[in-house]
């Protein structure tokens, strides 16, 4: 090469190089994709992973206004400093500005609700959004509020067309509830803190308000709801202070700045924070610097070629998977720990706000790529909540566990992270939390790992529980095979002194223990049906439909959940018969006809057949076709949900952003790959790309390239794959071929290609989980005798059993044909598979009636809550605090009519009744409960009307049993009627609904 050719070569580098750190990737965010429809995010001013979100509210509450606006909606009530990204549950929404000119007025009515009385009428014409930057025009008031922020600090910027006198409104009440407040006006700052309950129930936040001049006038608070103001004069505290107006006067035209910066600690934090971050009033160079923020970490993967409209997608989607988690902690590393102690964060940056349910699947896999160092920021935070708390976050909010959703996710977080050698946290730490997570006794766990599955009568989402704590002991087991690992190449051990040293037999041993359970989904497998189902009993829940919506399923049914075991794929497709049937089983859930049927759940949207892609159990199944043999058909499937579950339009997400998940599946999927099981070696499964080109820029100055030749919305089917050059034979990427910068090189046609790939991913346990037998009974109550069936999923295993309540084993008798009973007994089971591996044992009690008395019942309970049929009123079977465990019979919107028929003449002493009050889930006692009693069953006579005494308002689950001394009568028919709540009231999040009725036996002695 010559030397002019080299110069010009070194030019063309270098000004591709400065291109890329120019280019303006915010262009193409559109911050009010998701704020319509139910994506639930919110369109203001943020920095990457920060503590301020900056942002208009225009809802009170309800589920739509989660995050504190929605689209829809054309008032503004202020602009306050906390949201949450696209969750399902409202919350946040702290410390409320809003700029207002004229009379003072704090409160109004709207509806049955009071609310600030200094809210406003607003046009999307005259709003804008970008990241790091928000302004709408206030009709009421014709000012022009615009808004940026740093990491800890938000900054307001007010133009006020007209002169005079006007307010700035500080609302400390608004949403939640305020447990504890207080506001201390020196000069032109006020600061204060704000204690609330909502989704957490106890957030602590601290702030200072600094404006960019001094009040002209007093400054008027209120402390009650009445909106009475008083003036209070400079430094005097308000304690339990809500609201606070702040007067100046103005010239037409003139601009008041105000800097609010936020602290989880304490006041002194706050003031640190805005020294810190914002000591200057340079609202252009804040937003500035907002805009750069957002440009580095949008340019952490570039994608050239794509429309406009997916351009825009994808890069919305990114700016969203960068919104949460947020940093928790102040510019000197102080923050609040879930012991409510203050402690500091030295080494690395403590964050909150943690949708593991969700954000495991496709959020945290895309971090390990692009954010690694922030990724084990995440788990070292995940260590300290476990020191703090007691166990692994499972849906953290502001130093709040919630309890809220399901597994314990965060070791899927740390397994990825590991298998992946991302550095900067402690293993052996992360892997003693996972440990000590997965062996507590709460959600269902203490049956988990004594029956092999949860039961219905064990606990609610007994089937997602099962098949989600399976995945996570999967998890654990990995985590323990890359610490053998480590540990026996760091000390160069040869095989024989690895199997003397006790550190690696303990990981073995651990490792086989959790890849057992791992195993234990293949407990709720139906062969017959090819269904995962609820069990009850020691037998499958009857009747049975597949689309139904339960308490048996986390927000979903059993079409989804069934294919949730993306540890044991290989397994699973064996359990089906093979590639051909699991494939067919893919087809027919997304080509079924049958609808949703069940509870109505708002969160199962974007169908395609009973694919629900607006909620995340469905995420990883369109790439379950790798699996099968025909990725071609995940290649179809991927390509119509980018399409059309996203769209560059504010509802343009088909479901709750969920803390930039829903965004994350769209960005891998658009970039063509995706991580099926987070924690399996590294592995991703390819899809379908959207752009000509893709580019990860990762942290360690490598790039990785996706180039997809003649890619168009018709081609859409890969012909074949090369990785750096060489072909691949199966539709797999490696975390380590991404990481080193290989090209990826994809042949896009329009038709599919079959001899595309001769090899297929595949998931397998090393682990020797056995499932247990399948006990049927035909019900737990029978009257004089009944047969009871005994089966196992492996058709060559023996079932050994006994009758006598001892324990069965291999030495009990084996089954061979039904076994008959006549009394009340308990059957247990245990499974011996070909090479006599005996799996846990299987128990069910069958019931023999107690009388001979029989029901008729005049409104029919909901098919969901049968308490085993009409008998179930009279079988002596009672129900627990879980009203999902299927004793609990379930009225809505009727009263609960009923007749017993005792047969024959009796004397009657005593009456009552057993119920429930679970007022979360909608279930009241009835307001009260008569009894009469006949001869006849068309003369009655009312010999009781008790009345309940369990306050509607009590939230907490509580079973009573009523129960009534009557002046002994005679009588054959007994009636009761209790009376159901009606509709919900105005002060529940159900409020207008219909009320349940739950009831479990009725007494007659």
């Amino acid at each position: 090469m010559n030397l002019h050719l080299r110069i010009f070569t070194l030019l063309l580098l270098l000004t591709v190089s400065i291109s890329a750190q120019t280019k303006d990737f915010t262009h193409y965010v559109d911050p009010f994709i998701g704020t319509g429809g139910h994506g639930h995010t919110f369109p203001g001013a943020t920095l990457p992973f920060g503590m301020v979100q900056l942002s208009p509210d225009t809802r009170i509450d309800n589920w739509d206004g989660s995050s504190g606006y929605h689209y829809s909606d054309d008032i503004i009530y202020g602009f306050s400093h906390t949201h949450l990204s696209g969750t399902g549950i409202p919350d946040y929404c702290d410390i409320l500005l809003m700029p207002v000119s004229g009379s003072l007025q704090f409160n109004a009515k709207a509806g049955d609700k009071t609310v600030n009385g200094y809210a406003s009428k607003f046009s999307h014409a005259n709003e804008k959004a970008e990241p790091g930057y928000y302004s709408v025009k206030l009709e009421d008031d014709n000012i022009l509020a615009e808004m940026t922020a740093t990491t800890r600090v938000g900054l307001h910027r007010y133009t006020f067309t007209g002169g005079g006198r006007v307010n700035i409104m500080l609302d400390l009440k608004w949403r939640d509830q305020v447990l504890d407040s207080d506001l201390n006006i020196v000069g032109n700052r006020i600061e204060g803190f704000r204690r609330s309950s909502s989704w957490a129930k106890d957030q602590l936040i601290y702030f200072v308000i600094e404006f960019s001049k001094p009040p002209e006038y007093k400054v008027a608070t209120t402390s009650d709801d009445g909106g009475k103001a008083a003036a209070r004069p400079d430094g005097s505290p308000v304690r339990k202070g809500m609201k606070a107006a702040i007067q100046f006067d103005v010239k037409p035209g003139e601009q008041i700045m105000a800097k609010v910066a936020l602290s989880p600690v304490s006041i002194e934090g706050a003031r640190k924070n805005l020294a810190a971050e914002l000591p200057g009033w340079d609202f252009e160079k804040v937003r500035a610097a907002a805009k750069a923020a957002w440009n580095k970490q949008l340019s952490k993967i570039e994608v050239s070629g794509g429309t406009k409209e997916q351009t825009v997608n994808f890069y919305t989607a990114l700016y969203h998977t960068a919104i949460q988690p947020n940093i928790f902690q102040d510019v000197d590393g102080q923050y609040r720990g879930l012991d409510k102690k203050i402690h500091t964060a030295s080494k690395d940056t403590n964050y909150t706000v943690f949708s593991l349910w969700d954000t495991f699947r496709a959020a945290h896999p895309l971090y390990t790529i692009i954010d690694q160092k922030r990724t084990a920021d995440f788990i070292n935070t995940f260590i300290r909540q476990y020191e703090q708390g007691g166990r692994l976050p499972v849906w953290e909010l502001a130093g709040n566990e919630t309890e809220c959703m399901i597994g314990y996710h965060a070791v899927s977080v740390i397994a990825d992270a590991m298998e992946k050698s991302i550095k900067g946290f402690d293993y052996e730490k992360a892997y003693e939390a996972a440990k000590h997570s997965a062996e507590l006794d709460h959600f269902g766990l203490a049956a988990y790992k004594k029956r092999g599955y949860i039961s219905m009568e064990d606990e609610q989402e007994s089937v997602s529980k099962t098949l989600e704590y399976a995945y996570d002991d999967y998890c654990i087991s990995q985590m323990a095979s890359v610490l053998y690992t480590r540990r026996a190449t760091q000390k160069n051990y040869t095989a024989e002194q690895a199997n003397a040293d006790p550190v690696l037999q303990r990981y073995a041993s651990e490792g086989d223990h959790y890849s057992i359970r791992a195993g234990y989904y293949e407990n709720l497998f139906d062969s017959q049906t090819g269904f995962m189902r609820p069990k009850q009993n020691g037998g499958f829940v009857k009747p049975f439909a597949p689309n139904e919506v339960t308490f048996h399923f986390t927000e979903g049914n059993s079409w989804v959940y069934s294919f949730f075991v993306p540890h044991d794929l290989d397994r699973l497709i064996e359990l089906h018969g093979g590639r051909d049937k699991f494939a067919a089983k893919l087809d027919a859930l997304f080509t079924t006809t049958e609808k949703l049927a069940g509870r109505e759940q708002p969160d199962i949207t974007g169908l395609i057949g009973q694919y629900a892609h607006g909620n995340e159990p469905s995420h990883h199944i369109a790439y379950l076709y790798d699996y099968a043999g025909q990725p071609w058909k995940t290649q179809k499937y991927v390509r119509h949900i980018l399409d059309e579950f996203y769209k560059p339009a504010p509802d343009g997400l088909i479901g709750n952003e969920d803390c930039g998940q829903m965004s994350a599946w769209y960005v891998l999927s658009a970039s063509g790959f995706y991580a099926v099981t987070p924690g399996q070696e590294g592995v991703y499964v390819l899809g379908t790309p959207l752009f000509p080109e893709v580019k990860y820029h990762l942290e360690n100055g490598k790039t990785f390239t996706i180039r997809a030749r003649n890619v168009s919305s018709a081609n859409k089917y890969i012909s074949s794959a090369k990785i750096n050059g060489v072909r691949t034979d199966a539709p797999i990427l490696t975390h380590k071929d991404l990481m080193s910068g290989a090209m990826l090189e994809l042949e896009m046609t329009d038709k599919p290609s079959m001899a595309a790939f001769t090899g297929f991913p595949g998931s397998a346990l090393p682990g020797d989980s056995v499932a247990v037998p399948l006990i049927d009974g035909g019900g737990r109550l029978f009257n004089r005798q009944t047969s009871v069936t005994l089966s196992a999923t492996e058709p060559a295993a023996k079932i050994h059993f006994t009758i006598d309540g001892s324990t069965p084993t291999v030495r009990s008798p084996v089954y061979t044909a039904p076994i008959s009973i006549d009394s009340t007994t308990t059957v247990k089971a245990i499974t011996q598979d070909p090479v006599e591996r005996t799996s846990l044992i299987a128990e069910a009690t069958f019931h023999k009636k107690p009388h001979d008395w029989t029901v008729k019942i005049a409104n029919k309970y909901n098919r969901q809550y049968t308490g085993g049929g009409d008998e179930g009123l009279i079988d002596g079977i009672r129900g627990t605090l879980n009203f999902a465990s299927g004793e609990w019979q379930g009225y809505q919107p009727y009263d609960l009519d009923a007749v017993i028929d005792l047969q024959r003449e009796t004397e009657i002493r005593r009456v009552g009744g057993g119920f429930l009050q679970d007022a979360g889930p909608w279930i009241w006692m009835p307001t009260h409960i008569e009894f009469e009693v006949s001869q006849d069953n068309i003369t009655w006579t009312k010999v009781a009307d008790i009345k309940t005494d369990v306050d509607p308002r009590d939230m907490k689950a509580t079973m009573r049993d009523y129960k009534q001394a009557i002046t002994p009568i005679k009588a054959r028919y007994v009636r009761v009627h209790a009376y159901n709540l009606g509709k919900i009231p105005a002060w529940h999040p159900g409020a207008g609904d219909d009320a349940f009725i739950f009831v479990d036996e009725i007494f007659i002695e």
